[in-house]
């Protein structure tokens, strides 16, 4: 399996609903397909509203992580 590229990382941290989704969506369109980006964030509804976000409009969340209230996605580019 090829190691994914992580191109960008957002710091959402302290951002709500629907700001981590808004700012997911402008990251993932200036990277390439098959590339990845990595969002941090601290708000509760992060986890589902990407989870979400990711099956609307077919970007594949490849990891998900909880460290100590901060949620990291790590989201592939599809399509």
């Amino acid at each position: 399996m090829s190691q994914l590229r992580i191109v960008k990382t957002l710091d959402l941290k302290g951002m709500y609903c629907p700001g981590p989704v808004l700012e997911t969506a402008k990251a993932i369109k200036q990277v390439n397909v098959g590339e990845a980006i990595e969002v941090y964030a601290t708000d509760p509804a992060a986890k589902p509203d990407l989870e979400a976000w990711a099956r609307r409009t077919g970007n594949e969340i490849v990891n998900v992580e909880q460290q100590g209230g901060v949620l990291k996605v790590v989201i592939k580019r599809v399509k």
